[in-house]
């Protein structure tokens, strides 16, 4: 039985819907601290020097990535800390990836990080260790992707992709757009791939 004396803590605990509005609001309330001010930040949204949108053929290799699953394995984030840079280089940056969308940082490494990767290896390399890992890593648990070699690229509908990407901010240009399926056509989701594969990280690659 209620007295005169119950606090509105007390009424809030026994009042479960109203309890969870309350949870909703501060979580909310909370997230919205914490996120807004970063997209006021120059360090969060303006590119680093030299950061251009991906090509075609690196676009297309990127929804292959996506489409693969690579991400859930491979993360494309390096952490601050020593041991990350020495082995992987220069710790990741928010400018590195403003026209990313959607961003792959993730934190998942069933596979090393792939965020400096570009330039790593040659095409070649990549090339045997996509069509079957183990005959250059022994040791990977990776499966076999020997299908993209077979598989053409779908270039004729990069364009539509460029276009949707410049509405939320990525600066493709009319000429970008236009010449979009030319530079892919002919080419093979392998081809792709590698070519996102090579362009990882090469801005701050060298810095340390």
């Amino acid at each position: 039985m209620s007295t005169p004396n119950t606090s509105k803590h007390d009424i809030i605990e026994r009042n479960v819907g109203l309890l969870m509005v309350l949870i909703i609001l501060a979580v909310a309330f909370g997230g919205l601290v914490e996120i807004v001010p970063l997209f006021f930040q120059r360090s969060t949204t303006e590119p680093v020097a030299g950061l251009k949108p991906y090509p075609a053929l690196e676009l297309a290799g990127r929804d292959i990535y996506i489409r693969e699953g690579c991400s859930l394995c491979h993360s494309q984030m390096i952490r601050p800390f020593r041991a990350e840079t020495e082995r992987y280089g220069h710790y990741s940056v928010a400018g590195e990836f403003v026209y990313d969308h959607p961003f792959l940082w993730g934190s998942k490494r069933t596979g090393p990080d792939l965020h400096r990767v570009g330039g790593r290896y040659s095409d070649e390399w990549h090339r045997v260790h996509l069509n079957n890992p183990r005959d250059v890593v022994p040791e990977s648990i990776m499966p076999a992707y020997p299908f993209l070699a077979k598989t053409p690229v779908d270039a004729d509908i990069l364009p539509a992709k460029m276009r949707a990407l410049r509405v939320v901010g990525v600066p493709y240009t009319d000429d970008d757009i236009a010449k979009a399926a030319d530079a892919a056509r002919g080419k093979t989701e392998q081809d792709a791939l590698i070519a996102y594969l090579q362009g990882l990280g090469l801005l701050l690659k060298n810095v340390r």
